[in-house]
């Protein structure tokens, strides 16, 4: 359970510790690393079955910042510093460590669940297991730059499952991840990536983790650097590449692209 709070806002934490954990049809169970079986559900086991068919309303907002709107209404912001905001209060807003513009120490009093992806307790990974309405948010940790070094455990890939759908946000991811990354994280359909090309990682290594991720939806963020053509060139073709007409992303099981595909949202 991560120790950061922050002035006027409730940290975020998961349900009490002598309660089970949610459920999540997201997670890989690894029997053997790297060998990986994923969770089977039936649709009557899950939580959420009568929203399977329902849409997620996701929007860039700006920097590394989406909105995702769940059909019941629960509104999360990623990577939320206070400078880029959606056009109401999030419900929930998740932060990384790397730079001020992935995270504030002061947001907003009336946010009820703020989860940074770090701990402030030396040895500690943030530990997030958060039910709001329809939706399920949990992290998982990685590491990041930090005087001349690496800081363990500094930053997090948040996941959120909403309506059936798998949703990831690798953050300021600065390293490529293990097998027990990928283990940890499972399936994910839609993806949130970092294109800056270098000053997250290379592009050449995002595209290695995005293409292990094998996600249906890949959703650009973070750019700055390079030209965002120097990211989808690394493709070669393996993702359609198409840039959305709406500002408002519609996504739901049944709208998945069967071919996986890199949307460039309005106003990246």
């Amino acid at each position: 359970m991560s120790g950061v709070f922050f002035a006027g806002s409730h940290l975020g934490v998961a349900q009490a510790q002598d309660q089970p954990r949610p459920a999540s049809q997201c997670q890989a169970i690894a029997e053997t690393v790297p060998k990986a079986s994923f969770v089977s559900f039936k649709p009557q086991q899950m939580a959420q079955a009568r929203k399977i068919a329902e849409d997620v309303r996701i929007t860039f907002i700006g920097h590394s910042t989406y909105s995702i709107e769940s059909p019941e209404g629960v509104l999360i912001a990623t990577d939320y510093s206070g400078y880029y905001r959606p056009q109401r209060l999030p419900d929930i807003v998740t932060m990384n460590k790397a730079h001020s513009t992935h995270y504030t120490r002061s947001p907003d009093a009336g946010i009820k669940h703020v989860l940074p992806g770090w701990s402030d307790t030396p040895g500690q990974k943030a530990d997030h297991h958060v039910v709001v309405g329809d939706t399920y948010t949990r992290n998982v940790s990685t590491d990041i730059r930090a005087y001349g070094g690496f800081e363990e455990n500094g930053n997090s890939i948040f996941i959120f499952e909403i309506a059936g759908l798998c949703i990831g946000h690798l953050g300021h991811l600065h390293h490529e991840l293990t097998d027990s990354h990928y283990t940890q994280i499972g399936r994910l359909d839609v993806l949130m990536v970092p294109t800056d090309g270098g000053l997250t990682m290379g592009a050449d290594s995002m595209s290695r983790v995005v293409q292990r991720l094998r996600s249906s939806l890949i959703l650009p963020m973070h750019r700055s650097g390079p030209p965002l053509e120097r990211f989808l060139t690394m493709f070669d073709g393996k993702f359609d590449i198409v840039y959305a007409k709406e500002p408002v992303i519609t996504v739901s099981l049944r709208n998945l692209p069967r071919k996986p595909q890199i949307l460039i949202p309005q106003g990246m």
